[in-house]
């Protein structure tokens, strides 16, 4: 393995890299948000929303990521208002993502007695306070260790991102590869990168997991 290739590319993968960790955190909170409001969809009292939130999940986890990143990539292009690789592989990359937090956190919810919403609503409660204020927190807290594997997930999955010319890391990969033809050497280090931002995560994911079980 050439190491030449890290120190010499050392400032192309590190753009690479901001590239990764930049759109990880904009897809993780945007994935977050919009799994957390399909989730409540999902058991929501209201039909056309069960409808919805159903929809909306069975549609997206059973199509592959990178039609989801071509829809926005060139969806918004045919209708005059072109994104560039990175806003649209970052939105496929949460609007997928979104689907599979959605059903977390929907099993959290279900995981909650059922008492705690009657007597929040009883208490003069909404329907959204309730979830907003009573059970999604809860729900959060049960769902942590899933919700970290499915993050870990989009940080990997990130990767899509260069073929929409993203500026992610893989893409400024490309580059280097193509200008030193050592596609071995060039890759490895690639997974280095990778490995910085999902290793941490990962040991974190136990740690809590650990101790909800202590906990429960």
């Amino acid at each position: 393995m050439d190491i030449s290739i890290l120190t010499d590319y050392f400032d192309v993968y590190l753009e690479g890299f901001r590239g990764t960790v930049l759109s990880s955190l904009l897809a993780l909170v945007g994935s977050f948000v919009l799994g957390a409001l399909i989730a409540v969809f999902r058991i929501a009292p209201v039909q056309p929303l069960r409808w919805f939130g159903t929809g909306y999940v069975e549609f997206l986890r059973n199509i592959p990521l990178l039609l989801v990143v071509y829809i926005f990539y060139y969806g918004p292009s045919a209708l005059g208002w072109p994104l560039d690789g990175f806003t649209s592989g970052t939105i496929g990359l949460a609007v997928y993502t979104s689907s599979f937090i959605a059903e977390a956190i929907r099993a959290g919810i279900l995981a909650i007695p059922k008492g705690q919403t009657e007597a929040a609503r009883s208490s003069g409660l909404s329907y959204a306070q309730t979830m907003l204020h009573i059970i999604l927190p809860q729900a959060i807290k049960l769902v942590i260790p899933p919700l970290g594997n499915q993050f870990i997930n989009l940080i990997k999955n990130s990767s899509v991102l260069t073929i929409v010319a993203g500026l992610d890391l893989m893409y400024f990969a490309d580059i280097v590869n193509a200008e030193t033809y050592r596609t071995f050497d060039t890759y490895i280090f690639v997974a280095l990168f990778y490995l910085v931002l999902t290793l941490p995560l990962s040991y974190g994911v136990r740690v809590w997991e650990r101790r909800l079980e202590r906990k429960y």
